[in-house]
């Protein structure tokens, strides 16, 4: 348990730690490629007020520079936070860019590869007839920023170089990656180192409490043992009464409890010592599953098996035989007369899987079946000490079936029926 507990909270940490990163890093990195994006489109909206080129002259822009523009004159989606362009006045010197004007059919009209080294004609035009078909009418081909420009004579695609921002931005995200990985690995590092001290003394607590119930329950057998014994030998002397039959059935009620708890305690232990043997599976099943016949009709209830035949598994038989008998016993108990209880045992791929459903006596809440397994609980209250259990029994199982390496749930789909779920793997 103190082990499962550990790791829980290094995944917990890990997975917080790893949540925060995911949405900072995720952010910064949004953040810088919708800025690569928006300076690219603020050049190409230029361009494509300009005819697919830098104007020449300051007289084009009623006199002032085609980067001064007076704010909210911008095209819509081309402003920074405070309305204007985001164009530095460096920007016609340091683009790389190229133009392809095709006709209305597709043909070649014009090509411009005047302001870039790294394409030529052929490769330009390529590069528009593919944007063509794609169908957009921005966006990235390869490492350009494209913008198809309808004009009369055709479409006008300019193409903008955006090589060095993608390779700054792409060598952040890979830097700012790399760096939450170590920096993921290195808190991994401290979890393991601190996480023992942390929960170092919920492990002492948690030693001490078996402790405690372990050598309660020892000290408290020899009492119940003189309780029963002197109850029978008065018995022998003043006859059979009603107190001395009262005496003697809450000793074994206390008996029961005691070896309940102190089986339950060294079941929680890191390593239960189980023989693990391989034997038959659903003749067991079977057996124990004939022996409750007689008490579920005595209790004018009926149990209905689905046994899958010739399954073997590797465990502990007994543990497995007190498993079964926890369930069936339950499912009697909380039962109403005339029910029809299912035992199912079946195989499914690498998992043995073993189930028991009866009808209760009074509707199930949903948000009461994690409560189940839980030590001393009871969905009803009233009727523990008709029922006759301690509440340990589901406990029991939920150790037992843990110490194998499997898992187990309850279910109850319309709260009128439960059904224990048991998966063992093989």
């Amino acid at each position: 348990m103190i082990k499962r507990l550990r790791w829980k909270l290094i995944v917990a940490c890990m997975a917080s730690l790893t949540a925060v990163l995911v949405v900072i890093l995720g952010g910064v990195n949004l953040m810088s490629y919708q800025k690569v994006v928006s300076d690219a489109d603020a050049v190409l909206a230029l361009l494509d007020a300009n005819g697919g080129a830098f104007p020449k002259s300051y007289s084009e822009q009623g006199g002032r520079p085609p980067w001064d523009v007076p704010p909210g004159s911008a095209p819509a989606g081309q402003q920074d936070l405070f309305g204007q362009r985001s164009i530095s006045p460096e920007t016609p010197y340091e683009s790389r860019f190229f133009s392809v004007l095709l006709g209305v059919t597709g043909q070649v009209i014009q090509v411009d590869t005047g302001q870039i080294a790294a394409v030529n004609d052929q490769e330009a035009v390529a590069y528009a007839r593919n944007v063509s078909v794609s169908g957009q009418s921005s966006g990235f081909w390869n490492d350009y920023r494209y913008l198809v420009c309808v004009e009369e004579q055709g479409s006008l695609i300019i193409f903008l170089d955006c090589s060095r921002s993608l390779s700054a931005f792409r060598t952040t995200l890979i830097a700012s990656v790399l760096l939450a990985l170590l920096g993921l690995l290195a808190v991994l590092i401290l979890l393991l180192i601190l996480s023992g001290r942390i929960v170092r003394p919920v492990a002492e607590s948690y030693e001490k409490q078996k402790r405690f119930i372990t050598d309660a329950g020892h000290e408290l057998k020899t009492p119940l043992t003189i309780i029963s014994a002197d109850a029978d030998l008065a018995e022998m002397e003043c006859g059979e009464n009603q107190w001395l039959s009262d005496i003697r059935h809450q000793a074994q009620r206390l008996t029961g409890l005691t070896n309940d708890l102190i089986y339950l305690s060294r079941m929680e232990e890191e390593q239960p010592q189980f023989q693990h043997i391989d034997f038959p599976l659903s003749d067991m099943i079977e057996e124990m599953a004939q022996s409750f016949q007689a008490l579920a009709k005595s209790q004018e209830k009926e149990v209905a098996l689905h046994i899958e035949p010739m399954l073997s598994y590797v465990g502990d038989e007994k543990a497995i035989r007190q498993l079964l008998s926890i369930l069936l016993d339950n499912a009697l108990k909380y039962s109403p007369a005339g029910g029809q209880l299912e035992l199912r045992l079946e195989k499914q791929g690498r998992t043995i899987l073993l189930s028991v459903s009866n009808p209760c006596s009074q509707p199930v809440e949903r948000n009461k079946l994690a409560h189940l397994f839980d030590r001393f609980y009871r969905i009803d209250q009233s009727r523990s000490s008709q029922t006759g259990g301690y509440g340990l029994g589901l406990s029991i199982a939920k150790s037992i079936v843990l110490a194998h390496k499997g898992k187990i749930r309850a279910e109850s789909a319309d709260g009128h029926w439960l059904t224990i779920v048991i998966q063992l793997p093989l």
